[in-house]
C-alpha cells in the first residue's frame, strides 16, 4: 500500500511539474530580435548583409570578409535560410518516455533538443545540400504571444492536420509532376519527401531513430533518467550511439565520430569514412528496400563503402566563464561551410548556435564595422513548448519544425562547455576540414592553448586508457573540472 501511495504522489508531482513547465514555456520567444544593418551576419557558412537596396554600398572593410565560400544575401535570403533549418523544441502529450511516466520534456530536455538540431543540420547537408531551402519558409509568421501559446499551437497543428486543401494539394503534387514531366516539379517532390523523412527521424515516438525516446533510452544505459540534465559532451556520445544502432536505411551512409579529450585522431576519422555498419555488406545496407523503392536524394548519396562522418568535438572554452580569447575562434568556425554549429548555451539554458553578427579579425586586426560590444551569437532556442505531432501520416504539418524568429545573445554569456560539429562527406572533405580548421586554430590561438587539436594516427596508437566497462555501454566523456550544480526546475549546464 505504501508503494502505491508513493506512486500516486509521484504521478501527481509529475503532472504538476508538466503543467507548470507548459505554462512557463508556452511563450519563450517574447520579442523580435534586432539585427544591425551595418555589419554582416554569418549563418552556417553563408554571409548576409542587411543593407537596403537604396543604402550606400558596404564599406571596404565589409568586402574583405567576402571569402569565396561565402554567399552574399539580403534580409529575405537570411530569413529563408534560417527558417529552413530544422527546429526541435520541447513537446508535450507524446507517448511516455522509457522508464518514466513523463509525456513532456519541458524544463529538462533542452540539451537533447539542441543536439537533435545539430544532427538535423548534418543530415540536411547529407541529404538535401547546403543550398536547399524550404519553399514555405517565408510564409511562417513571427512568433508572438497571441499566436504561439500552447493552446494556440495545438489549434494550429490540429487545423493543419485536418485541412483538406493542404492534404489535397500535397497528394496531387506527385501525379502532377509525373504528368507534366517537369524535372523541376519532380525534383521538388523528391525534396519534399526527403524533408519529411528527415523530420520523421526526430519524431517523439519510440520508433524514431533520433527521437527523444531513443536518446533517453540510450541515456538510461549510462545511468541517466528522463528528467535528468544532459551535458553537451554526453549528448554527443548519445547521438553517436543512436546513429550507430539505427536501422533506418536513410542513415546507413552516415556515422558519428566523437573526439577524445579534445583530440581528433585523423586515422580514426578515415576509418569511419571507410567503415560499414554492423550487418552491412559492400553492396546494399542490410534490410534495405530494393533500389526502385528508395527515396531518391536531391544530391548524389554517399555510398556505404564511403560513409559520411559527423565529427563532434566536446570542448571547454574557459573556466567558469567563456574566455574572451575564444570569441574570434568561435566566429571563424561558424563561417565555415561544413561547420554544423555548436551546442551549448548560457546559464541554465541550452541552445544551438548557428551563426553570429558582428566583427571578425582579418589579417590579425579587428575591422571596425561596428562597436565590438554589439557582437552577438545567433541561435535556435529549444525552450518553447509545442504539441505532439503525429508524423505517421503522409501529410503531417511541418510548420512547427521550422522557426521564423532567430535569437541573439552576447558572446560573454556563452557557457564554456560546448560541443562543436562538422560534416565531412568524404575522406577528401576531411582533409580539407583538417587543413582549414588547423589554420583557424593557428590564427585564432597563436601561442594560446587551443581548445582542441588534430593528431596523426589512431587513438589506440597512443594507448589511451579510458577505464570504462564495455558491458555497461559507458562512453569516454571529456574530463570537466566543474561538477553538476543542482537547482529547482531548469537544466543546468556543466
Amino acid at each position: 500500500m505504501a508503494n502505491k501511495g508513493s506512486d500516486e504522489v509521484e504521478k501527481l508531482k509529475t503532472k504538476f511539474m508538466s503543467m507548470w513547465h507548459n505554462v512557463k514555456y508556452s511563450w519563450a520567444l517574447k520579442s523580435k530580435t534586432p539585427f544591425s544593418r551595418n555589419s554582416p551576419a554569418f549563418l552556417l557558412g553563408k554571409c548576409y548583409h542587411f543593407k537596403a537596396e537604396d543604402d550606400d554600398c558596404p564599406s571596404e572593410d565589409w568586402h574583405e570578409f567576402s571569402d569565396e565560400n561565402l554567399v552574399m544575401g539580403n534580409v529575405e535570403a537570411f530569413r529563408k535560410d534560417f527558417t529552413s533549418r530544422l527546429w526541435l523544441t520541447y513537446r508535450e502529450d507524446f507517448p511516455p518516455l522509457p522508464g518514466s511516466t513523463l509525456t513532456s520534456d519541458c524544463g529538462w530536455g533542452c540539451m537533447l533538443r539542441a543536439g537533435q538540431m545539430m544532427m538535423a543540420q548534418a543530415l540536411v547537408l547529407h541529404v538535401l545540400g547546403r543550398d536547399w531551402s524550404w519553399p514555405e519558409a517565408l510564409t511562417l509568421q513571427p512568433l508572438d504571444v497571441e499566436t504561439r501559446t500552447t493552446t494556440a499551437a495545438k489549434r494550429l497543428v490540429a487545423s493543419l492536420q485536418g485541412n483538406p486543401r493542404i492534404s489535397e494539394s500535397r497528394q496531387s503534387l506527385a501525379p502532377q509532376a509525373q504528368a507534366s514531366g517537369s524535372a523541376e516539379e519532380a525534383d521538388a517532390h523528391l525534396k519534399e519527401m526527403d524533408h519529411r523523412n528527415l523530420v520523421s527521424w526526430f519524431a517523439d515516438v519510440s520508433s524514431a531513430p533520433l527521437g527523444l525516446h531513443s536518446l533517453v533510452r540510450l541515456g538510461m544505459m549510462i545511468g541517466k533518467q528522463a528528467g535528468d540534465w544532459y551535458g553537451p559532451a554526453m549528448v554527443a556520445h548519445i547521438l553517436k550511439e543512436a546513429v550507430k544502432e539505427a536501422m533506418e536505411p536513410g542513415l546507413a551512409s552516415i556515422t558519428v565520430y566523437v573526439s577524445q579529450d579534445c583530440t581528433v585522431y585523423n586515422e580514426d576519422v578515415m576509418d569511419c569514412h571507410k567503415a560499414l555498419k554492423a550487418g552491412e555488406t559492400s553492396g546494399e545496407a542490410a534490410d534495405s528496400p530494393p533500389v526502385a523503392q528508395k527515396s531518391q536524394l536531391s544530391t548524389t548519396p554517399t555510398l556505404p563503402e564511403n560513409q559520411a562522418v559527423v565529427i563532434l568535438i566536446p570542448v571547454r572554452l574557459g573556466g567558469e566563464r567563456t574566455n574572451p580569447e575564444y570569441f574570434d575562434f568561435a566566429k571563424r568556425l561558424l563561417r565555415l561551410e561544413y561547420c554544423i554549429g555548436i551546442i551549448g548555451g548560457k546559464l541554465k539554458e541550452a541552445c544551438y548556435f548557428v551563426g553570429f553578427q558582428g566583427q571578425c579579425q582579418h589579417n590579425g586586426k579587428w575591422r571596425k564595422i561596428h562597436s565590438r560590444r554589439d557582437d552577438s551569437l545567433i541561435y535556435m532556442d529549444p525552450h518553447y513548448c509545442q504539441s505532439f505531432v503525429n508524423v505517421s501520416t503522409s501529410d503531417f504539418p511541418l510548420q512547427s519544425y521550422h522557426c521564423p524568429s532567430p535569437k541573439k545573445m552576447p558572446f560573454s554569456k556563452m557557457d564554456p562547455s560546448c560541443t562543436i560539429g562538422f560534416y565531412s562527406r568524404s575522406a577528401q572533405d576531411y582533409e580539407r576540414i583538417r587543413e582549414e580548421v588547423s589554420k583557424v586554430l593557428e590564427q585564432s590561438m597563436k601561442e594560446k592553448y587551443p581548445p582542441f587539436t588534430f593528431l596523426q594516427g589512431r587513438s589506440a596508437d597512443y594507448d589511451l586508457s579510458v577505464g570504462l566497462s564495455t558491458e555497461k555501454r559507458e562512453w569516454p566523456f571529456i574530463r570537466e573540472s566543474r561538477r553538476t550544480v543542482t537547482t529547482a526546475g531548469d537544466f543546468v549546464l556543466l
